[in-house]
């Protein structure tokens, strides 16, 4: 469970909320009519200008900001310089065994491609492709929550201007005017909370959680293509560490000074 998306997301409405109650005029921001425009509205913008499957998974997506965490580079750097230890060692298809025990599914892959003897140009074509094609995925889940933030305002104009010919309808009748003022700033209220303080933030960390990953998938790429030329574990490592912030450089030198203290 990813707490930061939670805290976020609960201190944002938490704090709106509190603020619109410690006004005095809660139950004002209450308005059912509201609700059917910016959510019924934004809900079937979003079927028609999505594919189904997409809108199959929409929780599945949902999820991902919710879950995981930061993919751990520094075990990673670890893990791939000791296969290329053990390639130096006992040669290239030594690997394989130990590639089949991986967890990423990525690295076991890059591995394989090694292993199988195949040419290191068309490794790190298939490799980028892959990443390529993953990128292209997650930017697609991306626009789902992107055209949300675009439809929900849109939509709370609309009402607006709904509840602006209601008032100017009933001009004549000095009861109606409240509900149609009421409807005509409310809406655009919805329609910006679940913009800013829903849409955005799920987008923006899905494209967070997506640049995570690409920059794992890369350090692999680089790291297996440098085991597939021979390259000295140790010239390895450092062609890695470039893909790690000054810390988890730090945090990887702390963890090879205690193996080798340990052995």
């Amino acid at each position: 469970m990813d707490l930061t998306t939670v805290i976020g997301l609960a201190v944002c409405f938490i704090l709106v909320i509190g603020g619109v109650v410690a006004g005095g005029q809660g139950l004002a921001f209450i308005d059912f009519q509201s609700m059917l425009i910016v959510l019924g509205g934004t809900s079937g913008a979003l079927i028609v200008s999505n594919p189904p499957e997409k809108i199959k998974g929409f929780m599945k997506v949902l999820k991902m900001a919710f879950t995981g965490g930061s993919p751990d580079l520094v075990s990673l750097v670890q893990t791939i310089v000791s296969f290329a230890e053990k390639a130096r060692r006992e040669g290239l298809l030594a690997l394989e065994a130990d590639a089949s025990e991986l967890d990423n599914e990525f690295l076991k892959k890059s591995i394989q491609l090694v292993v199988d003897g195949t040419d290191p140009e068309l490794v790190k074509a298939i490799l980028d492709t892959e990443i390529g094609i993953l990128e292209n995925r997650h930017s697609s889940n991306k626009y789902f929550f992107d055209s949300m933030a675009e439809l929900a305002p849109a939509f709370g104009m609309l009402g607006t201007l709904i509840g602006l010919i209601t008032m100017l309808g009933n001009l004549s009748n000095p009861d109606a005017l409240g509900p149609g003022m009421a409807v005509a700033l409310v809406t655009t209220f919805y329609g910006s909370l679940i913009a800013n303080g829903f849409a955005l933030p799920i987008g923006k960390k899905l494209a967070v959680r997506s640049s995570q990953e690409v920059l794992s998938m890369e350090l692999m790429v680089e790291g297996v293509l440098a085991i597939q030329a021979g390259e000295n574990p140790r010239i390895v490592e450092e062609k890695l560490k470039v893909f790690l912030p000054p810390k988890q450089r730090l945090d990887l030198e702390e963890k090879a000074a205690e193996a080798k203290g340990g052995a």
